[in-house]
């Protein structure tokens, strides 16, 4: 079954433990066993520090690092923790970025899923230490200027290259453009820029101006996200201050559209105060026009009158199921996903982090069905909303929705003549 885009996939966390490892090997990265994290050499096995090219596939210590990388066998407190637990485990590994695009959309096309917006940190930090001598300003409008006053658009060119090297390196492991091109070369790509929200303010400020920067320079950067547990404190503390400084940027950038993580919490993990107010604040004063998760959606202040306007504004929710379930615990009757479609509320179903999930975008259908009873005219609708609502050009949009109908009229041909 064609399945249109995802629009809500983290790179590093779409890759699976099992490539992370082969990599780490390749790389001659040492096992922290302590820990299960990924170390630079020298290793030493006496230590507690093997080589991760002497864990042998299949091993028990192969499978404990799986685990450790993944949502797969987890235990200990809750899954929040061991979701968000394992990306510092395998940090070392994920420098490999054309790599991880080749992984992620030669599996897309396997899925076919035709359009990915990628979520990673476009600037390379380098936001982050152009703002450090300058500092926080309550006037977001002098701290932008000393900014740019200080060759801040350096940002921006150094990022357009970095993307070019890595789109290189993914059609070379593609083979695109030769006769054993793999079908992920077909795969249209986007990307959102990461802005890390549990970084201080000025930070945070900084690489959302990055983002807006670029991507009103560079046509493949769609969009900009915050990104970092919602329920981090940080996150929680400065949230307000958050939206202030995209609502100023969106009123200088008013072309570039905005995708947020909001309600990614429920009851016990923040204050009722926080479950009251993201997902409205995100989308009145943040300007966001597509929600990533929004499962406290009933926790909101009105929720029913907040539902009515995201049908009416048109905002697309990003709905990732075993995502809200492995983390959250937010699964069946307890999802939302029904409560938007009643209310109208346009969604899309979206992978979010398949690799730490060990799941797939065919999975995240598959649970739609088996656990949120849509049938197969609704998932059909849901898929033309990842293209619909996706950030992509007019133009490619219009060929992608094109060839989508193409696709299903085949799919749905091929069944009727099957017994």
């Amino acid at each position: 079954m064609p399945k249109g885009g995802d629009l809500h996939m983290h790179l590093s966390g779409a890759v699976y433990a099992e490539t992370y490892m082969r990599w780490a090997a390749e790389a001659q990265s040492c096992l922290v066993i302590v820990t299960m994290a990924l170390a630079m050499p020298p290793c030493n096995a006496t230590a507690g520090r093997p080589p991760m090219s002497s864990v042998a596939e299949g091993s028990s210590l192969y499978n404990d690092v799986i685990d450790a990388w993944s949502m797969r066998h987890w235990s200990g407190r809750n899954g929040h923790d061991q979701f968000f637990a394992t990306f510092a485990r395998f940090a070392l590994a994920t420098g490999r970025v054309g790599d991880m695009l080749a992984d992620v959309t030669s599996r897309a096309a396997a899925e076919h899923v035709s359009y990915l917006e990628v979520m990673l940190g476009t600037d390379g930090g380098e936001a982050a230490r152009r703002i450090a001598p300058i500092g926080w300003n309550r006037d977001l409008r002098r701290m932008r200027d000393r900014l740019l006053s200080t060759g801040f658009r350096v940002v921006t060119s150094d990022a357009r290259r970095r993307l070019d090297d890595v789109e290189a390196r993914q059609r070379e492991a593609l083979r695109c453009a030769t006769p054993q091109a793999d079908p992920g070369c077909a795969v249209i790509v986007r990307y959102v820029s990461q802005v890390y929200r549990a970084a201080p303010r000025e930070q945070v400020f900084a690489q959302m101006l990055a983002a807006f920067e670029l991507a009103g320079q560079d046509p493949r950067v769609v969009s900009l996200n915050l990104v970092a547990p919602e329920d981090d404190p940080v996150a929680v503390t400065d949230f307000s201050t958050h939206m202030r400084m995209l609502s100023f940027l969106h009123g200088l950038y008013p072309a570039v559209p905005i995708t947020l993580h909001a309600g990614e919490l429920v009851k016990g993990l923040v204050s009722s105060d926080a479950l009251r107010l993201h997902i409205r604040d995100s989308i009145e004063i943040g300007h966001a026009q597509r929600i990533g998760h929004g499962l406290d959606v009933m926790e909101e202040r009105n929720p029913q009158l907040l539902l009515r306007e995201l049908a009416a504004r048109r905002v697309l929710v990003e709905i990732a199921l075993s995502s809200n379930d492995l983390i959250l615990g937010v699964r069946g009757k307890d999802h939302p996903l029904r409560t938007y479609l009643e209310y109208d509320v346009p969604v899309a179903i979206v992978t979010d982090d398949e690799g730490v999930a060990r799941s797939s975008h065919t999975r995240e259908f598959l649970k739609a069905i088996e656990e949120q009873g849509l049938d197969y005219l609704m998932i059909k609708r849901l898929v033309r909303n990842s293209l619909e609502y996706a950030f992509a050009d007019p133009q490619t949009k219009g060929r992608l929705q094109s060839d989508l109908e193409a696709a299903f009229t085949a799919f749905e041909q091929r069944q009727s003549h099957e017994p």
